[in-house]
């Protein structure tokens, strides 16, 4: 299987921004849960392989993903999905297409224009930053 790089692409930020956003999303660090005391406790102080994990974005920057994709699935609903499947379920764009009956190149084409238009809805953050 090819690794997904983004270093020198045009839009490379943003699809590593969106990679990130995936792996956030599948941890499930976006959905509020209940953790008793004594739980915290136990794990806290258990050795663990593998230990916390570290992502490279802040739980900040992965709603304001997390909210793009969502807007972008309203305005889009294929293009939304697309971007949803690629990067917050990890799928392949061949799988992509073919669950869709299109061919490979044109599902890569709507995963480029639905990560040109998630870059453009964060583009608020970075003029705010």
């Amino acid at each position: 299987m090819k690794k997904r790089t983004y270093v020198n692409k045009p839009l490379g930020d943003t699809e590593y921004l969106l990679e990130q956003w995936g792996w956030w999303r599948m941890d499930g660090m976006g959905v509020p849960h209940y953790v008793s005391p004594l739980y915290a406790l136990i794990r806290d102080n258990n050795a663990s392989t593998g230990g916390i994990k570290h992502y490279s974005v802040t739980d900040e920057v992965a709603l304001a993903i997390d909210r793009a994709v969502a807007r972008l699935s309203i305005r889009d609903e294929q293009m939304g999905n697309f971007i949803w499947l690629y990067f917050g379920a990890k799928w392949p764009a061949l799988r992509i297409a073919r669950e869709s009956d299109i061919g490979e190149a044109k599902a890569r084409e709507v995963i480029k224009a639905g990560v040109a238009w998630v870059d453009c809805a964060l583009e608020v953050l970075r003029t705010a930053a």
